[in-house]
């Protein structure tokens, strides 16, 4: 399959052209329309700051479904406990940079440089991305962030800096978006942490038959803020 190069027109061909490992194509801008686009159709950036613009739509996707979220039993005992806060909206920025920063920490590559943290920084401001903070003793103790579009929800990145704060962020993420009648969490490539989690493998063409019907649902756009703590207090 041929790898696409993209111009300055706001435009990406069919994701059935990617090349065996998702590779679709090159090139390009992070700008907020093109982004838009990009998650529309199944696709999304990946590529180390610096470099060109990769954009990818892999076959088979990871999904995770909210209403099939697994909670463990030692997971459900800690959230009872009640010794975390979580929010949502309230630190985006601080949230997207420590998923770049925890991943450097650990010598692990990062597709979240500066343009990167600059360009969904934009797309929280214009209502389109969002973030789950989970708070342990007043400090930021994990998160998540990601893009919503119709009742789909495209997540990019997670963090935790003490046990389980991730996973916590997930979980009120899919209990938040089931009580809104999401249809997917776009988990896009397999890990065996989301796989734990509920998460499963579906093939590039299913997942693009269910993205055009999450796509005629309207986005909910703006902060999701009130409506979460609404939820939490629910």
């Amino acid at each position: 399959m041929p790898i696409f190069c993209l111009s300055e027109k706001i435009s990406f061909p069919p994701p059935r052209f990617a090349e065996p490992e998702g590779l679709l194509a090159v090139g390009g801008d992070l700008s907020e329309r093109r982004l838009l686009l990009a998650y529309e159709m199944g696709i999304f950036p990946w590529f180390t700051d610096g470099e060109t613009i990769l954009w990818w739509s892999p076959d088979p996707r990871l999904l995770l479904y909210p209403e099939n979220i697994h909670i463990s039993s030692r997971l459900r005992r800690i959230i009872r406990q009640k010794n975390f806060k979580v929010t949502c909206d309230t630190a985006f920025e601080k949230v997207i940079t420590a998923c770049a920063y925890d991943r450097l920490k650990n010598f692990q590559e990062t597709w979240i440089g500066d343009c990167m943290i600059e360009a969904y920084c934009r797309l929280f401001e214009s209502g389109y991305a969002h973030s789950v903070e989970v708070w342990h003793e007043g400090e930021l103790a994990g998160g998540l962030y990601g893009i919503s579009l119709g009742s789909g929800f495209f997540g990019e990145s997670m963090f935790t800096r003490i046990s389980n704060g991730s996973k916590i962020a997930l979980i009120y993420l899919s209990c938040f978006l089931l009580a809104l009648s999401f249809d997917f969490i776009d988990c896009q490539v397999k890990t065996d942490h989301l796989k734990r989690m509920g998460a499963v493998e579906v093939s590039r063409s299913r997942f693009l038959k269910e993205l055009r019907q999450a796509m005629g649902g309207r986005t909910l756009r703006g902060s999701w803020k009130t409506a979460f703590d609404t939820f939490m207090k629910g």
